[in-house]
């Protein structure tokens, strides 16, 4: 894929004028607003999306704001001739941008200045710039006004720490009952012979409407292999029919493949359903384009599955603009209200009424899929460091994590076990959100059983510890791989294992199961896809149990064993790992993502090398986060 680099001597001043285009692009206020938009969408858009690199990429959690932003700075400074700009004119700047938002801004104005800032920065293409920015434009604008990043704040970012302070996000605590916690107590194995439940996991299923074989693979957009995307060079070959290696997501009829073919991997007891149904198209999506995904791909998975009861969570690419959640006290069309109300309406045979209620309200509920089990599905939007909506307050949004207190205490005084579900995973949240997790996982360690995300689309763990000593494994949360081939991966799904419906299950995982689809073999004209068993993680990797315990040693052990990780390597990718290979840092930084359960915890990882910290990275990395 191209990289889009600035042009360091353009300013955008002058252009304007030379190209005789309105004098009003070149004013303080409405200048700083376009870029504050430019802004607000490097934080709101994947790193793969903005910065235009999908094949090098940190394997950790994506990095905060600060990080991202820094990279993308100094284009700004240089197209703006902004090298010597000072720390009092840029707080001058800033405090003329929030005066201006505040006095209701022409947003189509500021969108045009915006276009043309992104055109110069080269972020995209010109066409992707124009529709991404119309699209966020309103909703951005509107975020970033209600925030009133302070004068102090914005110039720390561009400046430095000697111009201010980026503090926008704020530590916060959410408040734990006064109720001991009860003696840490592993749970026993089954008994021979006791019920084990198989549950179907499907995550980033990603339909593109538009995928059309034979299409370029390599294309200039950020998603390729669709109408628009034009037929390659003669010399390269076009999408393939069930998907391609490339960036590119899935057609129905892979997913209709997937859901049909799913008989040698059943029966299931029960699915769990972590979003991100839409393409990556983001940079022209309709609400009618989401909803009309929403309400195919349901509707799929119902005529396949049938009675199986299927409990889904809302991923962050379900709305639009892509992670755009903003808390329940926006209202009228800035809210989410009209995600939610037709994710209620197309979900009603599977949820129960307070399920519906609180998923109206916040995108999240809580049920009881079984006598002594209690399934939470949250949504991880409210944690998401891309979510611009909590520029404005991104304390507890939404209340999420006091409700999810209540629903694990209400548990363990019954006496009950708890699943979580969620698209993010916690160690990919913003700090506060991520280490208040943490805690309450650590809290509630006897009645958690277990943590299923999806997100990353690759195969992997995150392991969490006792926050006293950050060295007593307590729990994991399992990061299962996508359905969809964004970026160069084989389409699959996970089933897992769980300790069974009885009385005094321990409802733990098992074991689980990983299947794909080998696209270099479907793609063969005349072949049929086949939905194979990729692996099976005990038998793989020689653990005696799916404890904690038993992936915390996994980690430690591949460390030394590099022919493990090297099989670990292969089924992080779904069987389809990239061409370089993986060195030293690459491997020791992927290694610590799997110790990672809490977010910006480099503690954790401190007993992977020699004095407790990480070589830094040269390269090749892991796959980004494409979410």
């Amino acid at each position: 894929m191209p990289r889009y680099e600035a042009s360091p001597r353009q300013n955008l001043l002058m252009s304007g004028r030379e190209q005789g285009q309105d004098r009003t692009s070149g004013a303080p206020g409405l200048l700083g607003m376009g870029l504050v938009l430019v802004l607000a969408l490097a934080l709101a858009l994947p790193d793969s999306l903005v910065l235009w690199a999908p094949a090098e990429a940190h394997p950790l959690p994506a990095q905060g704001h600060p990080a991202r932003l820094h990279r993308i700075v100094p284009q700004l400074r240089d197209v703006f001739g902004w090298g010597n700009l000072t720390c009092p004119v840029c707080k001058g700047l800033f405090t003329v941008i929030n005066l201006g938002l505040k006095k209701e801004p022409n947003v189509a104005r500021v969108g045009s200045v915006a276009i043309r800032l992104c055109n110069l920065l080269k972020i995209a293409p010109p066409a992707v710039c124009q529709s991404i920015v119309h699209l966020f434009e309103d909703d951005m604008v509107e975020a970033w006004r209600r925030s009133v990043l302070s004068p102090s704040e914005a110039c720390g970012l561009l400046l430095g720490s000697t111009c201010g302070h980026w503090d926008i996000f704020s530590s916060w605590n959410i408040s734990l009952p006064t109720v001991p916690k009860p003696t840490p107590k592993p749970p026993s194995p089954p008994a021979p012979g006791a019920p084990v439940s198989r549950v179907l996991f499907l995550t980033d299923l990603h339909w593109d409407h538009d995928y059309l074989e034979g299409m370029d693979p390599d294309c200039a957009d950020p998603l390729c292999c669709r109408r628009g995307s034009g037929r390659p060079p003669a010399s390269r070959p076009g999408a393939g029919y069930w998907g391609e290696y490339s960036k590119c997501d899935l057609p129905l009829r892979t997913l209709e493949s997937l859901l049909s073919g799913l008989g040698p991997a059943g029966p299931f007891h029960m699915v769990y359903w972590t979003g991100d149904i839409p393409a990556h198209d983001v940079w022209h999506q309709t609400r009618q384009d989401q909803l009309r995904a929403l309400t195919t791909v349901t509707a799929l998975v119902r005529k396949f599955l049938g009675p199986v009861p299927v409990y889904p969570a809302v991923g962050n690419h379900e709305s639009t603009p892509v992670n755009s959640f903003p808390p329940p006290f926006i209202e009228g069309n800035h809210s989410s209200g009209w995600l939610y109300e037709a994710m209620a309406k197309a979900w009603e045979p599977w949820l129960p009424a307070e399920a519906l209620r609180t998923l109206r309200i916040g995108g999240f509920y809580a049920l009881s899929p079984y006598p002594g089990l209690r399934l939470i599905s949250l949504n991880m939007n409210f944690c998401s460091r891309e979510n611009f909506w909590l520029l404005i307050n991104s304390t507890d949004p939404a209340g999420q994590l006091q409700w999810l207190v209540g629903e694990l205490q209400a548990a363990e005084d019954r006496g009950d076990k708890v699943h979580i579900i969620g698209h993010i995973p916690p160690g990919h949240c913003l700090k506060s959100w991520s280490w208040n997790y943490y805690r309450i996982i650590d809290r509630y360690e006897n009645t958690l059983a277990g943590q299923f995300f999806g997100h990353t689309h690759v195969d992997e763990f995150e392991v969490f510890y006792d926050e006293e000593t950050l060295s007593r494994p307590l729990a994991v949360a399992f990061l299962a791989p996508s359905a969809t081939t964004y970026i160069g991966l084989n389409p699959g799904y996970r089933v897992y294992q769980i300790d069974g419906n009885y009385s005094g299950s321990s409802h733990v995982v098992l074991d689980h199961e990983t299947y794909i689809l080998n696209l270099t073999q479907a793609n063969v004209p005349g072949a049929m896809p086949h939905w194979q068993l990729l692996y099976r993680a005990r038998e793989t990797y020689g653990l005696l149990n799916a404890l904690p315990e038993a992936w915390h040693n996994l980690v430690y052990r591949m460390r030394g064993d590099m022919q493990l990780f090297q099989t670990f390597w292969f089924l992080y990718h779904k069987g389809h790992p990239p061409s370089e290979p993986c060195g030293t840092p690459c491997r020791l930084a992927t290694l610590c993502a799997q110790l990672s359960g809490r977010a910006d915890s480099p503690a954790l990882c401190r007993h992977l090398v020699p004095g407790g910290s990480l070589p830094e990275a040269q390269g090749p990395w892991p796959r980004p986060l494409f979410c």
